[in-house]
């Protein structure tokens, strides 16, 4: 299976494109990328030197990847969703040498125009509210929405809000898929 890559995007040389991903209208790919299989990156998106996407990412419109951002599998970043890679940019001052790291883990879900602030990570399946501006680490299947991002609550891999018992057990009523809290640790059983 082919990638397909509309007429408008630029894919610069030495970027690797996985089979099946498909990259829209605008959107310029760097040299240094990878972006795994099966993805789709959406109208007017760019991906910088070095940035890594694992499989089956789903990039939306107006998202600028950094230098730094590593999205492991089945990421979803949602329309105008914003990275930084630089924690106190000066436009006079080079800091290309300075660049944080950012980890988006397998699963995981950040809303619509929300900003992470570069150097905290994004644990599996963790779920980023819409506008949220997350400014420190989010643990695995955590919902964190506001400004500045706060934990309120937990969600499953399925998408919907996870209510634990006195026990530490949750299921979620769509899928079936239950879940152990302990220590502020969840873990799917």
């Amino acid at each position: 299976m082919s990638s397909f890559i509309h007429e408008t995007a630029i894919v610069d040389e030495g970027a690797q494109i996985g089979s099946g991903t498909k990259i829209w209208h605008f959107s310029h790919i760097m040299t240094g990328c990878t972006i795994g299989k099966l993805c789709n990156i959406g109208q007017n998106v760019v991906v910088s030197p070095n940035v890594k996407l694992g499989n089956n990412v789903k990039v939306q419109n107006n998202v600028s990847i950094y230098t730094g951002v590593t999205c492991e599998d089945d990421v979803f970043l949602g329309p105008s969703m914003v990275f930084t890679n630089v924690i106190n940019p000066r436009s006079a001052v080079n800091r290309r040498g300075q660049y944080l790291n950012t980890l988006v883990k397998k699963g995981a879900s950040i809303g619509a125009n929300a900003t992470i602030v570069c150097g905290h990570d994004i644990g599996e399946y963790a779920f980023i509210g819409a506008g949220t501006v997350v400014t420190k680490e989010v643990l695995p299947y955590a919902l964190v929405i506001g400004n500045p991002g706060r934990q309120v609550g937990w969600i499953s891999e399925y998408g919907h809000r996870l209510d634990f018992d006195l026990n530490g057990e949750a299921s979620c009523s769509e899928s079936g898929e239950k879940y152990l809290l302990s220590d502020n640790v969840v873990n799917k059983i």
